[in-house]
């Protein structure tokens, strides 16, 4: 049966529960990307298939000229949890690898998707400019980028989130290892594949 988006679970995969989410947060360059494809890589080899939305790609799929300022933000976020509560109700797990800058992009999601987890990739600001793979804070410097988290917007930290990597010391593969602990503990890798 094809996913229809405004049926429930229950109608669509009455024998299957519901899967589980992790939002990778932290400021560009923090090591989102990184410890994303570790865990992936981890719950691959646990026969656990995940979809990875990551923010980057899907801004170039939604608009061919993707914006930064506060309501586009704030419309591509909601649609970012949306398709994250829709894939989590059909049984796929899923990895958001993105910064959502402002905790209350986060939250909804949390609010939307009850088997969640909230990782915050702290890293200095510093560091993640002198790593900069893609050029953001370059461009922001000379004035080419105007919304950059961290320099010209503000990154709101999560307050509480349920797990903390260093984005300078941590080493990736332990990072990964200990989200999937942090899913064990909570029971939400039960039932997979």
């Amino acid at each position: 049966m094809p996913l229809i988006l405004t049926r429930s679970i229950a109608t669509v995969h009455p024998d299957r529960q519901p899967a589980f989410a992790v939002w990778i947060t932290g400021l560009p360059a923090s090591g989102k990307s990184t410890v994303t494809a570790a865990l992936v890589r981890q719950l691959d080899q646990r026969g656990i298939h995940v979809t990875v939305l990551e923010s980057d790609s899907l801004r170039k799929m939604f608009s061919a000229q993707p914006g930064y300022d506060e309501q586009d933000r704030e419309y591509f976020y909601g649609s970012l949890a949306f398709i994250g509560r829709i894939l989590t109700e059909h049984g796929v797990p899923v990895i958001f690898d993105a910064t959502a800058n402002r905790r209350s992009y986060r939250d909804r999601a949390r609010q939307q998707i009850p088997r969640f987890v909230e990782v915050f990739v702290d890293c200095p600001l510093e560091t993640c400019i002198r790593r900069d793979p893609k050029g953001i804070y370059k461009k922001a410097r000379e004035g080419q980028a105007a919304h950059v988290p961290g320099m010209q917007t503000i990154y709101e930290a999560p307050k509480a989130p349920d797990l903390v990597i260093d984005g300078d010391r941590d080493d990736p593969e332990k990072a990964a290892s200990r989200i999937v602990a942090e899913l064990e503990g909570r029971a939400l890798l039960g039932g997979w594949p």
